[in-house]
């Protein structure tokens, strides 16, 4: 009887064939997986600084960080408020040699003026620590995989957005503004509020700079296999359509010149994001 009990008491062997089916249903599950659902939910042992910290915790880093950006980002304003004058000068290079003036339409304009060309330069300079506050802020919620990627893609970013402002600053600004200046020719005279120019100008600038990030971004998506190359490559005609549209909302002017010429640009980076996500694909598969 007691060898009876014993023998009930033992648990009963999963067969062979079941468990080879369990084995494969939990790898089919783990594929399964969405390259989205690995990315917004990694599994632990790749969150090397995976520390538990509380929302107030997160606020209060948040905060200590926004507070540091924030002071930062003012000093520059204030150091470029102080050399505004010569700011004001160097901006208006484009035109000087066109016969334009410019002019004061109303009471502190130029003023005004020259605080919001500090503002957009204090962003400027200041945009190297805005970026290594946020970095440092979600490094600890990445992975290794993602840690590796993030020092080419924060230095590309940076490169590419200086590229982008010089670009504008040296060919877009030029190509519009004597655009209109020719248009204007023998009709009417060219006298321009300052604070119009210096609007058209900055935004010109800063949405080139901000358009120029295309490539960071497909890097990014194909890095950590949200989208393909060959889907990137595929999806080519709306590229082109969608490059012509955002051209014309990121540029302050309606002409088709300065269009195409940042059309142009946007296109060439779409199609060198697309190829750098496939090096990196085929990296990987040799690797």
């Amino acid at each position: 009887g007691g060898d009876d009990d014993a023998t009930a008491a033992e648990p009963a062997a999963v067969p062979a064939p079941l468990a080879a089916r369990d084995v494969a249903l939990g790898v089919e599950e783990e594929e399964d997986r969405t390259a989205l659902s690995k990315f917004l939910f990694p599994d632990k042992e790749e969150l090397p600084d995976d520390v538990e910290m509380s929302v107030w915790d997160h606020l209060d880093e948040l905060r200590e960080r926004v507070i540091i950006t924030a002071l930062f980002s003012v000093l520059a304003m204030g150091g470029c408020f102080v050399f505004a004058k010569p700011l004001i000068v160097f901006l208006e290079a484009p035109v000087l040699t066109t016969g334009v003036r410019f002019l004061q339409l109303s009471p502190g304009e130029f003023f005004f003026t020259s605080l919001k060309t500090a503002g957009y330069c204090g962003i400027l300079l200041g945009s190297p620590v805005i970026l290594y506050e946020a970095i440092s802020y979600i490094v600890p919620g990445l992975t290794v995989k993602e840690r590796q990627f993030l020092g080419p893609i924060v230095l590309g970013s940076s490169v590419l957005f200086y590229v982008g402002v010089c670009f504008a600053y040296a060919i877009l600004t030029p190509a519009a503004l004597n655009f209109f200046i020719s248009y204007a020719d023998g009709a009417v005279e060219s006298l321009w509020s300052i604070d119009q120019y210096f609007e058209f100008v900055l935004v010109l600038l800063f949405s080139t700079g901000l358009s120029f990030q295309v490539p960071v971004v497909q890097v990014l998506l194909g890095s950590t296999g949200v989208v393909s190359s060959e889907t990137m490559l595929s999806v080519w005609r709306y590229v082109i359509v969608g490059a012509v549209t955002a051209a014309a909302v990121l540029t302050p002017s309606t002409d088709p010149l300065t269009q195409c010429l940042l059309a142009g640009p946007l296109i060439g980076l779409y199609f060198g994001g697309a190829y750098a996500v496939k090096a990196l694909e085929a990296q990987r598969g040799t690797a």
